[in-house]
């Protein structure tokens, strides 16, 4: 993708087929290049459900990061094969013996087992080749000859319909065969397969271990879930493979198109999308500001950031995002808990017993000499401090258990800021946790406006809402009457904000002469205001709702 190249990450997982001799002998691997970031974890797992072994590559200038330290669990907990390599040796900033010394510390493995390459240069790369072939056992499947594939990954062809990347754990797959999805319960037939090599090439059949991809000609998405299991039709294997497990959207907003005739658009290409990235999901939603659009979770900040622009390149969209918001489990007094995921939602204040809120297990990776302020970042942010662990001389593993609503609020870019760059951090959802939460509402002319309604601890609310009244003074325009803007927290107004009503100068006419006629003029204009003020009705503007969103997202 052209959004990878810019931004120097990986989003999408990429699948390829490598033929490689070793000894004289001809070997088939099957690759799959995963993202690195936590927002992406998903797409590592899915992936890792499909593999036998894993290549855990570090950056030999920067280290063990904190995403590094994620994903080596995971890959753990699939019981895989690790094969530990350091990229990036050619630069003449590595340290190659100290980011070895923290592999093997954290891998509990010998020193010699480390292998070190340059993918730039080639340099080592056969012997990394080697070491997977050596190290990593091949495919097993279940014994039977049944057909079993493992779905792991789709895109949406315009004339194929929905393509399939499949891993053949047991039997054969070939063309014209019948097939059904166990779990979708929906039949096709295999209209063309074959290999990822990396393009698409056309094979007859597709034998137990390998991968590539099925092309059924279904065009309905839902037909073809991620994590399904293939199998022949009518007969076909008993019980389908370990899926994977549903991912918890843990980050939720709103996407509205700039135009509202671009609704249709936007619902298509949603559903287009969601089947390239199964991990975000969407519902529609309607707002008194921004018209029709879609309520959408995403599993972190950088992961909406990424969808968003994906429609927008993609699919040529103008999108308006809502500031994020995660989820919040409320109790009312009668027992009852519903789950919140608008600050709109929230029941009244007098009817709610106890608000929840989510935790995360946050794991943050840092120089030695950024401990100070990273911890004071953290304590600021209403996190627990949990332990620190010194990974070498100047690297420190620090662990925290922190509110998710206030890593997804501008966190990550003040760690950056206050550790000049070279802080990491992974995180994990833990629980919920009762908290001292209030839902803070925004009145403009005594009208509440949910588009600015947002949940914040009850000490912070007074400031939040200072801060949102003096932002809102500045951006909603003048009217011809004055303007109340009022932050309230459970009916009680706690901060306000005036916008003084525009006003013609009634005299100017007069020149000279007593002061009382001057003053006859302004009372009639106040009386005029204030009957202006009863009836008025304001309108506000796009640009304010934008100007707020930008300013929740930075904190």
């Amino acid at each position: 993708m052209d959004l990878e190249r810019e931004r120097g990450i990986t989003i999408k997982a990429q699948a390829v087929r490598l033929s490689h001799v070793v000894d004289g002998r001809p070997y088939q691997i099957n690759l799959i290049d995963t993202p690195g970031h936590v927002d992406f974890t998903y797409e590592v797992s899915r992936t890792l459900a499909a593999c036998e072994g894993a290549v855990l590559l570090v950056d030999a200038t920067q280290g063990v990061e904190a995403q590094t330290i994620g994903n080596l669990h995971l890959a753990q907990e699939n019981g895989l094969v690790i094969v530990p390599v350091v990229n990036k040796i050619d630069l003449a900033s590595a340290e190659l013996e100290k980011v070895s010394d923290e592999l093997v510390e954290i891998l509990g493995i010998q020193p010699d087992e480390v292998l070190f390459c340059s993918a730039k240069s080639g340099l080592g790369v056969e012997e990394v080749l080697r070491a997977v072939i050596d190290r990593v056992p091949p495919p097993r499947g279940p014994g039977d000859n049944r057909l079993r594939a493992l779905v792991f990954d789709s895109t949406y062809d315009q004339y194929r319909g929905v393509v399939t990347f499949v891993r053949v754990v047991s039997g054969e797959l070939a063309q014209g065969m019948e097939i059904r999805m166990m779990a979708a319960g929906s039949t096709a037939q295999v209209e063309s397969l074959g290999y990822l090599n990396p393009d698409l090439e056309p094979a007859e059949k597709l034998s137990a271990g390998e991968v590539g991809f099925v092309a059924t000609g279904i065009k309905d998405v839902s037909k073809l879930p991620v994590g399904d299991t293939i199998t022949t039709s009518p007969h076909g294997a008993p019980d389908p493979l370990p899926g994977y497990r549903e991912p918890k959207p843990v980050v939720f907003a709103g996407l509205f198109p700039v135009e509202n005739n671009d609704y249709q658009q936007l619902r298509e290409a949603l559903s287009k999308l969601r089947l390239n990235d199964s991990a975000f999901n969407f519902e529609p939603e309607t707002s008194q500001a921004l018209g029709f659009g879609f309520r959408c979770g995403f599993l972190g900040l950088l992961h909406m950031d990424v969808v968003r622009e994906r429609l927008e390149r993609e699919y040529g969209l103008e999108l308006i995002v809502t500031a994020p918001n995660v989820v919040y489990m409320v109790t009312d007094k009668a027992g009852n808990t519903v789950t919140v995921k608008n600050p709109s939602e929230m029941p009244p204040a007098n009817s709610v017993a106890r608000v929840e809120e989510p935790y995360v297990g946050l794991l943050i990776i840092t120089p030695g000499d950024m401990v100070g302020p990273v911890m004071e970042l953290c304590q600021q942010r209403r996190a627990v401090y949990r332990d620190m662990v010194y990974l070498s001389t100047n690297r420190v593993e620090i662990s925290y258990h922190m509110p998710l609503a206030e890593l997804v609020s501008g966190f990550y870019d003040q760690l950056k800021s206050r550790s000049r760059g070279y802080a990491s951090l992974d995180y994990e959802l833990e629980e919920f946790r009762e908290g001292p939460l209030v839902k803070l509402e925004i009145m403009v002319h005594g009208e509440v406006v949910d588009a600015f309604s947002s949940i914040v601890p009850r000490d912070r609310a007074q400031s939040r809402g200072r801060e949102i009244a003096a932002k809102l003074k500045s951006v909603i325009p003048r009217q011809l009457f004055e303007l109340a803007i009022q932050a309230s927290v459970g009916g009680r107004v706690i901060a306000r904000e005036t916008v003084p009503a525009r006003r013609k100068d009634v005299t100017a006419k007069c020149y000279g002469g007593d002061i009382t006629r001057k003053r006859k003029l302004w009372e009639k204009q106040k009386a005029g205001k204030k009957r202006m003020k009863m009836v008025g009705q304001v309108e506000l503007p796009q640009e304010a709702f934008i100007a707020m969103i930008k300013s929740e997202e930075s904190g």
